[in-house]
Order: C-alpha cells, then structure tokens, then sequence
C-alpha cells in the first residue's frame, strides 16, 4: 500500500512525500522530487554517518553545526543527539520540506521544537559566513556527479568549495554525502587553502541484495 503525504510544485520542481507499507509491514518514507526518486528510509546509516563521522573528528563544545539539506531528517537528527552541539542550522532548499518537518512528517526528525534548531529554506551557499560553523555538512545532492538541481553545480566547484571551507572556523571540519565515491571532490578538497587531513570514506550498503558504495568526503580545515 502507498499513500500520499504531501505533494507541493514549487518554484524548483514538484516534491513529493510518500509512505509504503511492506509485505513484512514494515512502514518506509519516501521522497521524490520531480516523479524522480530521491531518498527512502530504508537504510540510513550513512546519512547518519555524515554527521557522527564529522563531528568525531572536532573538539570542543558549545558546537555550531550548518546541515546543507534535510531530507528526511536523519542527519540532523544525529547532530542534534550529539553531545557538545548548541546550535543547529539546517539549510533546505525546498520549504516543503520544512512544512513536512514541522507537521511530523519526516521520519528522522522528531525534535523539530529544539531551541539549538533553525530550520531555513534557502540556497545553503548563502548560509557561507566566514567563519561562523564548526562543521558544515552538505547533502543536497546525490554527489557531485549526480544533482538534483543542475544549480547546485557551483557548490562543487574549487571557489564554491573554498567558500564551504571557509565558513568552517579553523580545526573545524567540511564534510559531503555522495552516492558514490568521488575523488575528483576529494582532489579538489585538499586543493583547497588552508585545507588539511582531505579524505573519503566508502560504506558499502546493501539493498535488496545489491551492495552500494556510498562515500563521505571530509576536509579539516587548518588551525
């Protein structure tokens, strides 16, 4: 059985919110974005990981995290469980989505009334202070090679990842999901200025008896 959540046409395309029952009954979220599919909550370690991998990699408290997409709320969810953060800014490109968080939608997102939590619909480019984040966590893309919008291009470009960077305070760390590994974005990374410590790492993920290689790519940037 599939039932309609939500479906908004908006200014980048059409969003969609759905949730299925399986024959074990189990219950999957699922977000599809001009009738392309998205994202489910099958399986959510990695975006998961995003965040829990990242932030290992910071010391301190009193941490400022910027979230680049929501999704399904699973990364965000994580950073906000993470002892040490006392702000989070989640830049999502499709208010939809933001509306769908509010209402309880979204199945990783259940702490949307958190104090340390901003949702915001925007560009996440625009939320580049210099400066002013601990870690900042891009996932508005299937990775560089695979857009949803063909307007995220430039967040991948040397001057768009040098600007990513540079909203990271020094020893704070960049960090991007992608569905397959990337090492043209790894190059690029450690390329970059002040960058330091550029690596990727690969979880493999099976599904429906097929293994997929998902990939963090991750940079800190120099104190």
């Amino acid at each position: 059985m599939r039932e309609e959540l939500g479906r908004v046409a908006g200014p980048h395309g059409e969003v969609a919110l759905w949730r299925r029952t399986t024959e074990d009954g189990a219950t999957v979220t699922e977000l599809v974005v001009d009738g392309v599919f998205a994202m489910d909550d099958v399986e959510t370690s990695t975006e998961r990981a995003l965040a829990t991998e990242a932030l290992a990699r910071i010391d301190g408290a009193e941490l400022a995290v910027l979230v680049g997409g929501l999704g399904l709320g699973w990364t965000t969810a994580t950073v906000l469980a993470t002892p040490g953060v006392a702000e989070v800014l989640v830049v999502e490109l499709e208010d939809a989505l933001i509306g769908w968080a509010v209402e309880g939608l979204l199945p990783g997102l259940r702490r949307v009334g958190d104090p340390r939590l901003e949702l915001v619909a925007g560009d996440v480019a625009a939320a580049f202070s210099p400066d002013r984040f601990d870690a900042v966590l891009l996932d508005v893309d299937n990775g560089p090679d695979f857009l949803v919008h063909a307007s995220n291009a430039g967040l991948y470009s040397p001057a768009g990842l040098a600007r990513a960077l540079g909203a990271v305070r020094p020893g704070g760390v960049l960090a991007v999901w992608s569905a397959d590994p990337a090492p043209t974005l790894l190059h690029r990374l450690a390329a970059l200025p002040g960058a330091v410590d550029a690596e990727q790492l690969v979880l493999p993920v099976e599904r429906e008896g097929r293994v997929f290689e998902y990939a963090l790519v991750l940079v800190r940037r120099s104190a």
